[in-house]
């Protein structure tokens, strides 16, 4: 079982701390609204950052590592195996382009960011009114600045680029296989920008990368640098001595001469881990790199560390340029070297101090020291001479940084740091050595180097004396801090899961943070549900990555955000838009009848989930709910729901369905058991007839796919049972679709990739079943072998969408497939959905935000 279970009882833990702080904090009463807010806001956040956890030592495998591919996200692009060569994802998107093209063009339904503060959509529980975000969108993984020119790198959302400080950006790395940004850097000498692909973040919806690319005109442009060595790696950071460009990634430390030939290899400097035995997490993963100034390019320094921890983990040291063989493993006076896990560097600029900031394997495992503490930062250090041998001292732990104006209380439940595995930074400002910034849920300053902190962008304003107070809080930088820049013009430039924002070098207040979002179109949907607007229009309800559930009501591009934390999956009435189911994760479903409306005090949204990973399940829960768990309406009848994680639930009262343990009831009715390791990963529901997808055991132990099943359940013919197909694949399988006239006539869709690249995965991504699942066709024909993510069926067309493209195929000639439509981005498309009228289809990107194309058969 997932760590989810352990979080949700310290975030019990942690709403008692926040209760009692809520009254001193602007004389709250603990039922407040606000105070409401910042207890329900607070579990979501401690869920969303270590959602993943740590699987089980005996499971092999570490649930949220996306090169493994062992959580949801991840195993369905690489299962049954632990991972897949990155070759297959640029043989795959070649394949597609090569499709013709039939119907029009894609245009894009988002405005580009979410307003997670709009008036009149703040539910005291259940939204980020108050929060100080404002306009937010996709997570930012890297940042670049170069003369007046700024570039921003996105999860899945390309490459940005901004030539007037932020005000407006110009998307490009729009169509290439991959738009997962893990690193940016520009050579200072001809002004090429530098992209590593493959984001490093640890992420459970991290996209593993296609290598680095260079651009000689500020972005227009790429070509792709080396061969096939970085294929599959994620890159956590570029940087180089003068004479070699140095890549730090999830498979080792490499390096390219600067001035050599595109198509040079890049050649491996520091891999030391043997790992034997394959395992994922053991490939010698570099999560930094530095160069020393004033080193004549000679020092260079490399942290490999891993949040689990390995017995490689430590800091590496070459004094010889960075050569091959030239590295050891030093062991630098001042740092427990047994416990050093996740790490960034960063030098001063005359490279007279040199600082770290250390995430603990230790803390993160639970091995923590007394007193139990949420953080998992081992600390912020400097070595104030810039030896890397040290003596290194410790400037700040997650207690420091909670007194320096935080809004994450300290002891408690989530403390600064509680999430350093995914989110930290540290840099310093090139025109003041004693000037640092350090990133990880907030961002924090030092002006005199490490002796006195300063949080200058809380978590949010909950939690803050001023919030609830009639001037206000400032506003605020998204939780979750990923990525930093300093232009040559005293401007920082700050990525979090939020986006970007941006600020002069010379404030030290709180305030004057400048949220960029708005011309930034990166939204990161895992779902997406479409019904008729009560004021005219069609309106669309989706979930996002960390941004919640968000609506965009007819006629509008808006996007409102009225639901906090992760989105997942959405049921919305098609007659009325205003009526609408969304979750948050494991299953963790909510009802909307008034369109997510509220004035801070009355409810929006009703809890109705049968999971057991919410702060207070029913009796009998269901325990194997999947981080975005799927649920669905009835095809005949929009009062039936299903929602299945190792049971199948069901309800024939929709949105009035009730489930709560202050009810002492629950609507929701378990009618079938897959079994004690299954989990299901897709539902369909068609008059009556159920299809369940499920997998289990979920996480691949090993290269060769031990470990993992998956199969489909269904009801079809009157009882429950599981079909047996022998040309199924072994494979996540992500959607199962029924005709609405006729609910023998299935579809299953299938992730990840065939036998070619994957051991004893079949072949195939679409199959059709007309008999109710009794036996299966493989309808695939010229489709291209990339991962399959959603299907429906309009005007006699299959629509699926992939990792890279839309692609359409007649119903009565399944097997000759074409792309839909031109225009869309190559970001991740995770999910379809029609608009009402039946002729319109929308697509929502993991990265791009929603599209639309209307359909012309």
């Amino acid at each position: 079982m997932l760590q989810r279970s352990r979080l949700l009882v310290a975030a019990t833990a942690a709403a008692a701390v926040l209760t009692s702080g809520a009254t001193a904090f602007g004389d709250q009463r603990s039922d407040s609204p606000s105070a409401t807010r910042q207890l329900s806001a607070l579990a979501r956040h401690v869920h969303h950052n270590k959602a993943s956890g740590v699987q089980p030592a005996d499971d092999g495998g570490d649930p949220d590592d996306p090169v493994a591919g062992t959580l949801q996200f991840a195993a369905a692009r690489t299962a049954p195996s632990a991972s897949v060569s990155g070759a297959a994802l640029a043989a795959g998107s070649a394949a597609g382009d090569r499709l013709p093209v039939r119907g029009g063009n894609w245009s894009e339904v988002t405005s580009g960011s979410t307003n997670s503060e709009t008036p009149g959509y703040a539910d005291p529980s259940f939204s980020d009114y108050g929060s100080g975000w404002g306009l937010v969108t996709g997570r930012a993984s890297a940042l670049a600045t170069d003369g007046r020119w700024v570039y921003a790198g996105f999860a899945d959302g390309g490459v940005w680029r901004s030539s007037d400080a932020g005000k407006s950006w110009t998307p490009e790395f729009q169509h290439e296989s991959t738009e997962s940004i893990g690193a940016l850097w520009v050579n200072p000498v001809d002004h090429s920008l530098w992209v590593g692909t493959g984001e490093a973040n640890t992420s459970a919806d991290n996209y593993t990368g296609q290598g680095v690319y260079r651009s000689a005109d500020h972005g227009r442009t790429f070509q792709r640098v080396g061969g096939s060595e970085l294929l599959n790696a994620q890159v956590a950071g570029l940087t180089a001595n003068g004479s070699y460009l140095f890549a730090a990634t999830s498979h080792g430390l490499w390096r390219r001469p600067l001035t050599s030939r595109p198509n040079q290899p890049w050649q491996p400097v520091l891999r030391p881990d043997p790992n034997p035995d394959k395992d994922p997490t053991r490939t010698s993963i570099i999560s930094s790199v530095v160069v020393r100034p004033g080193s004549h390019g000679r020092t260079v320094l490399a942290a490999l560390g891993f949040r689990d921890g390995t017995p490689f983990d430590g800091l590496y040291l070459s004094t010889k340029g960075g050569a091959p063989g030239s590295f050891r493993r030093i062991q630098p006076a001042g740092l427990d070297n047994s416990d050093i896990g996740r790490t960034s560097l960063a030098y001063a600029p005359d490279g007279g101090a040199l600082y770290a900031v250390i995430q603990s394997p230790a803390y993160y495992s639970g091995k923590r020291p007394s007193p139990l503490q949420s953080t998992t930062l081992k600390g912020v250090y400097k070595s104030a001479n810039g030896d890397p041998n040290g003596p290194w001292t410790l400037v700040a732990d997650a207690g420091t940084l909670a007194k320096s104006g935080s809004a994450q209380g300290f002891p408690s439940s989530y403390e600064p740091g509680v999430g350093s595995w995914y989110n930290q930074y540290v840099t310093v400002d090139p025109r003041d050595p004693r000037h640092a910034y350090v990133g990880l849920e907030e961002i924090y300053e030092t002006r005199d180097g490490g002796a006195t902190w300063k949080t200058i962008a809380p978590f949010w304003n909950y939690t803050l004396p001023c919030y609830g107070t009639a001037t206000g809080c400032s506003p605020t930088v998204h939780t979750d801090q990923h990525a930093i820049a300093i232009s040559g013009d005293g401007t920082v430039y700050v990525g979090s899961d939020g986006g970007v924002w941006s600020r002069p070098t010379a404030n030290s207040v709180t305030a004057d943070w400048k949220d960029l979002n708005s011309g930034l179109h990166t939204l990161q949907y895992f779902y997406v549900g479409a019904g008729r607007d009560p004021n005219g229009g069609t309106a669309l309800w989706g979930g996002l990555q960390d941004n919640g559930g968000t609506l965009v009501r007819g006629n509008s591009h808006d996007v409102i955000q009225p639901f906090a934390g992760d989105g997942g999956d959405v049921i919305v009435d098609p007659g009325n838009a205003d009526r609408a189911a969304v979750e948050y994760v494991d299953g963790d479903i909510a009802v909307t009848t008034d369109g997510g409306r509220s004035d801070g005090k009355a409810a929006a949204f009703r809890e109705i989930s049968p999971s057991c990973q919410i702060n207070a399940p029913v009796a009998g829960c269901d325990p194997n709910m999947q981080f975005i768990a799927p649920f669905t309406a009835d095809r005949t009848d929009p009062n039936q729901w299903v929602i299945s994680g190792r049971y199948v639930w069901e309800t024939q009262k929709g949105f009035d369905t009730v489930c709560s343990k202050t009810a002492a009831s629950c609507d929701w009715k378990n009618v079938y058991d897959l079994g004690a390791n299954a989990s299901t990963t897709a539902v369909e529901a068609n008059n009556s007839v159920d299809y369940v997808g499920w997998c289990g055991p979920c996480l691949p132990s090993a290269e060769s796919g031990a470990g993992f099943k998956s199969g489909i359940a269904t009801n079809y013919g009157g009882t429950w049972h599981t079909i047996t197909a022998p040309n199924l694949p072994n494979r996540y399988l992500t959607r199962l679709v029924s005709e609405q006239s006729n609910p023998a006539h299935v579809y299953a869709v299938y992730g990840a990739y065939s036998r070619k690249w994957i051991p004893g995965a079949g072949v195939g991504h679409v199959f059709e079943s007309l008999n109710g699942g009794s036996t299966w066709r493989d309808i695939s024909g010229n489709l291209p072998d990339l991962p399959a993510d959603a299907l429906v069926i309009a005007k006699g067309q299959l629509i699926l969408a992939t990792d890279h493209l839309v692609y359409t195929a007649d119903v009565r000639n399944p097997t000759r497939w074409a792309r839909l439509g031109r225009g869309l981005p190559s970001s991740v498309t995770t999910d379809l959905t029609l608009l009402p009228s039946g002729d319109t289809v929308v697509a929502a990107t993991h990265g791009r935000g929603l599209w639309r194309l209307k359909l012309s058969k």
